[in-house]
């Protein structure tokens, strides 16, 4: 019992630690973050306007082809009938998942030699990417959620957008910097995981709506972590409706199971994690 109590102690310490160096670093942080926004467009000619640019292309073509030019219909348990505001409500929070996941994930192998020669925390580097990622497709997803209020009306429930947005932000995080850590000490690490984003797609919400998958297989989906986020976005703007709190609770479990692992892999990479990289 006594080692177990300081095990979990030593967890929570090396947490708070990770923390206290964001913390502590977070003008860094600021600084690192914008120069990662600008590499992301350096060279082209539509500037900043470019990141914005093509997942807002993206999910408007989605709405034109399926709604505009074919005019699908969802059936009568979905929630709502148009296939393409239906895709766009869960293909961007999808997309923005995505993006910073990926580039979490290489975070650290990009910033190896900065790492070789500074003593820098290597959870700023995946962080920066992170909310790289989330000051692109944050703007986004709340345009978004502006464009669909006529659909429902401006109801209180649209509030919960805000805690649904920050709590993708950190399970991108979490997730991010534990693959990140993997990828540094395994490279096939980011081909696995490449392929896993590419098929998730089709194992959550958001081609089709939870309530058509067989019920005997449904578990499946919560098997993404971003399968409870998806159902959250989807009831706030397709209904108007608060989360439901398996979608709080689905979500937050997954946090705190890659709280659990990421905190294991930072115990046990910390004297090797530069020599990886």
């Amino acid at each position: 019992l006594h080692t177990a109590y300081r095990r979990q102690r030593q967890m929570c310490i090396r947490d708070r630690n990770e923390v206290a160096a964001l913390w502590r670093a977070r003008m860094l942080v600021w600084v690192l973050t914008r120069r990662e926004v600008a590499s992301r467009h350096t060279g082209t000619a539509l500037g900043i306007v470019w990141p914005y640019l093509q997942p807002l292309l993206t999910v408007a073509a989605y709405y034109l082809v399926f709604d505009v030019v074919f005019g699908m219909r969802l059936g009568e348990q979905a929630p709502t009938r148009a296939v393409g505001a239906y895709l766009v409500v869960g293909a961007l929070p999808w997309m923005a998942f995505c993006d910073a996941v990926q580039r979490g994930m290489t975070s650290l192998i990009d910033a190896g030699s900065l790492l070789h020669k500074n003593p820098l925390p290597p959870v700023l580097f995946t962080t920066r990417t992170v909310l790289a990622s989330y000051s692109i497709y944050g703007p986004l997803l709340l345009l978004v959620a502006a464009a669909y209020i006529p659909s429902h009306g401006l109801k209180p429930a649209i509030l919960s957008l805000l805690p649904l947005l920050l709590l993708q932000m950190l399970l991108c995080m979490v997730l991010g910097y534990a693959l990140a850590i993997l990828a540094a000490a395994l490279r096939d690490v980011a081909q696995l995981v490449g392929f896993l984003l590419s098929v998730g797609i089709y194992l959550s919400p958001i081609l089709f709506p939870i309530q058509l998958f067989p019920e005997a297989w449904r578990w499946v989906l919560w098997l993404n972590p971003m399968t409870g986020l998806v159902v959250g976005y989807q009831q706030v703007l397709l209904q108007g409706q608060w989360p439901h709190w398996t979608v709080w609770c689905a979500t937050l479990m997954w946090v705190g199971v890659l709280a659990v692992v990421l905190n294991a892999l930072v115990a046990r990479s910390r004297d090797q994690l530069v020599d990886w990289l």
